[in-house]
């Protein structure tokens, strides 16, 4: 596709846009049987707004954040993805793993649900290889970690610790305090306060509005109600994509 064409398929100023996006998954042990999820997703996101995906559980919110970070190949449409200081577009449904991991590395952030950690890695060295993977100093980005963590109120006791034995919130303060160290032009959150107290919900809440105010393109789902009126800037009901429901 000619740079033109891929120009007219992103809204003006958009760093993310899905177009026409379908996906289903194949249940092999079941003969091969289709279920679908949703079809003809398309939407943009524009830097610093918080865009909110809402609807029911099953309505296919996670698999919507699973295909932008390129966990769940598309069966057909375009994830368009603008590079911070690019002008041309890419798109990541294309598949290619080279452009998956290289839009992870400089584009896309994400917070998953869970943290999933790697065995006997302290907490402080998970939170800070991001910033190592992209050339920082070990010892400057073990600080910005433990600076994050401090923030989150994780007990300095464990950032030696490796969080396989911590409890869900103190593993999800970890999973947080990673996704929000670099800084990524998009960042995708599914559900980061699901686990956690008012106290450090509220701190969430406000490393999410500085995120926004640096410019930071948000796509996130929140069930918790509270964290969802602080800092959503826009809602997409994702019910309205549900290949379920049209079945």
């Amino acid at each position: 596709m000619r740079f033109q064409e891929k120009e007219q398929a992103m809204a003006k100023g958009a760093v993310l846009s899905l177009v026409q996006v379908s996906k289903s998954f194949t249940m092999h042990l079941r003969g091969g049987l289709k279920l679908p999820v949703v079809e003809n997703v398309a939407f943009d996101l524009f830097p610093g707004e918080c865009v909110v995906l809402a609807g029911p559980s099953g309505a296919g919110k996670s698999s919507i954040l699973r295909m932008v970070y390129g966990n769940y190949a598309v069966d057909s449409g375009n994830i368009w993805v603008r590079r911070g200081g690019e002008e041309e577009p890419h798109d990541l449904a294309g598949g290619d793993p080279r452009l998956v991991l290289n839009l992870r590395q400089n584009a896309i952030g994400y917070v998953s649900q869970f943290l999933r950690a790697v065995p006997r890695v302290a907490a402080l060295d998970v939170v800070a290889e991001p910033l190592v993977s992209r050339g920082v100093d070990r010892t400057e980005a073990r600080e910005r970690a433990a600076c994050l963590l401090h923030r989150l109120n994780l007990p300095e006791a464990l950032f030696s610790l490796p969080p396989a034995t911590f409890s869900g919130g103190e593993k999800q303060r970890v999973n947080i305090a990673r996704g929000f160290i670099t800084e990524h032009p998009i960042l995708l959150l599914d559900e980061p306060t699901a686990s956690l107290d008012a106290a450090n919900r509220d701190v969430v809440i406000d490393m999410i509005r500085e995120k926004l105010r640096a410019g930071v393109a948000i796509l996130g789902i929140f069930h918790d109600q509270p964290v969802r009126d602080a800092v959503a800037t826009r809602m997409i009901d994702v019910s309205g994509f549900s290949a379920r429901r049209a079945a």
